[in-house]
């Protein structure tokens, strides 16, 4: 009888127990979120957390940690939250280098897209051809001419292996028939830097880390990585103008969360997001630096998206026979 009395007992424990469980995500957030940006501070994607980061604290109603996790084009911040319990408090913001183009060029990879729930896609931008003012280099025809001249010779500077930059330069040398050598970084804005310290030559950088350097007359921009001019950055003009039509390059932006996280939680995670983005202060912010903010129509809209963007994406690195290094 007593034995009885505590099977039941426990039972009713593990009942109670597991209606907290249910109940839980409708609590959600009770604690600090972390949110992992793949890049060293002073980037495009540490811009992006810092600018929407306030308002999304006060959509969600917790504190937002950001916290830099630079390294491996992002892959170390990937592996982070992927690895993290599915609770909504470790979210992403990641680019197409580390959901499509890192696993595509390794494979031995601790982690894949798969383990990683996509929210909404946030921001979308061109990169920006920029050179060092002291190359003598005024148009992106000088550069085609400077790299054939000299295959090698050039180097060109990124935030990493697999990062936007990088596939940005890889698909310039295809498109252009030229041969530069890759330099990376563990950042943007140590990528930026060293172009403007003569270390590298060339950069196809983010918009963020790019701008304030060419507008300081520290760096010289060529053009934009979109076929036609960005009413982003309307001074500068697209690739085709530039003499190179076949060339056409935008990267993004977009929030993750574990894979199985709870989807009360990837809701709440997806309207806090967008609410927070929507804020005119926030478009206002991006935008001063070539910016634009691009939200999915849902979770699952997202998912669709990045299906079909993997696909262009990995079939550049194959194209370009691009390596990790």
């Amino acid at each position: 009888m007593k034995k009885n009395k505590l099977l039941l007992a426990m039972t009713l424990v593990a009942c109670a127990g597991g209606a907290v469980a249910q109940s839980a995500p409708a609590n959600y957030p009770i604690k600090p979120i972390r949110l992992v940006v793949g890049f060293a501070p002073g980037g495009a994607a540490d811009y992006v957390a810092r600018a929407m980061g306030e308002a999304f604290s006060k959509e969600l109603g917790q504190p937002v940690i950001i916290e830099n996790k630079p390294g491996n084009g992002s892959s170390i911040a990937a592996d982070i939250v992927a690895k993290s319990p599915p609770d909504g408090y470790t979210l992403l913001i990641a680019s197409p280098s580390s959901i499509s183009v890192n696993p595509a060029l390794n494979p031995k990879l601790s982690y894949t897209a798969k383990d990683l729930a996509p929210v909404t896609k946030i921001t979308t931008s061109p990169l920006v051809l920029a050179v060092n003012a002291s190359t003598g280099i005024n148009s992106v025809q000088d550069l085609i001419k400077a790299a054939q001249k000299d295959p090698g010779k050039l180097n060109y500077s990124t935030s990493g292996n697999g990062s936007a930059p990088h596939l940005g330069a890889a698909l310039f040398s295809l498109v252009s028939k030229t041969e530069m050598t890759h330099v990376p970084y563990r950042g943007g804005s140590l990528a930026i830097q060293s172009v403007m310290a003569g270390d590298t030559q060339v950069t196809f950088g983010t918009s963020p880390s790019v701008l304030p350097m060419i507008v300081s007359g520290k760096l010289r921009a060529l053009a934009v990585s979109t076929r036609d001019r960005s009413p982003l950055v309307p001074q500068l003009p697209g690739m085709r103008e530039a003499g190179l039509p076949d060339y056409d390059l935008a990267f993004w932006y977009g929030m993750f969360l574990p894979a199985n996280t709870p989807a009360p939680i990837l809701q709440k995670v997806f309207k806090a997001t967008v609410a927070a983005m929507q804020k005119p202060s926030v478009k206002a912010a991006l935008a001063r630096d070539g910016t634009e903010v691009s939200l999915s129509s849902s979770p699952v809209d997202f998912g669709k998206f990045l299906d079909e963007d993997g696909k262009f994406w990995v079939s550049l690195v194959k194209s370009a026979n691009v390596k990790v290094e």
